[in-house]
């Protein structure tokens, strides 16, 4: 039986980590959601207005033996900007922040040590916190798949493709077969 690893991960609108993580080889499934913050089973609306502290988030489910989590965090410094706080392009707030939320002690040191290495390719200091997952809720259920099943959608078109796109040329070989 095959073990899977959990990571936790936001970089901006979860419609666009949702879609990056979703065409890696070895993830299984990728949920989108909110933790980080203090209100109990947060809405969509509740996370909008920047008052629960919660980050959209992308819960990504993965095989180990193909993709390790440090492969993931990879992916994850380059295909978001963890220079600039509390934002992503025209997504402005603290629920669009740059986060790691580890499930344990070996995702909180590789982590800690893929940010320093990322610090290299980046002019600016990378701001993204790196915290211990306590709570994930999932959003709700027209947000899950949303880059899939929507896009044409103008967001859609104009923020998440671009990301999707360069995940293709930088990432070729990682990805599932037929993406």
């Amino acid at each position: 039986m095959t073990h899977y690893e959990v990571a936790t991960l936001g970089a901006g609108c979860f419609w666009c980590v949702e879609a990056v993580f979703q065409r890696l080889a070895g993830v299984i499934s990728v949920v989108s959601g909110y933790t980080g913050g203090r209100r109990p089973n947060p809405t969509y609306e509740q996370i909008c207005t920047g008052a629960t502290g919660h980050a959209e988030v992308a819960q990504i489910t993965f095989d180990p033996t193909l993709l390790s989590f440090e492969a993931l965090l990879e992916v994850f410094w380059s295909t978001h900007d963890p220079t600039t706080l509390n934002r992503q392009g025209n997504d402005v707030g603290t629920q669009y922040r740059s986060a790691i939320f580890y499930h344990n002690a070996a995702q909180k040191e590789a982590a800690e040590a893929s940010k320093a290495i990322a610090q290299q390719a980046f002019e600016h200091p990378i701001v993204t916190e790196i915290t211990p997952l306590e709570v994930f809720y999932p959003a709700e259920d027209y947000h899950q798949n949303y880059f899939n099943t929507h896009p044409n959608q103008s967001y859609c078109a104009f923020v998440v493709a671009p990301k999707v796109e360069k995940l293709r040329k930088v990432f070729a070989s990682r990805l599932k077969p037929g993406i």
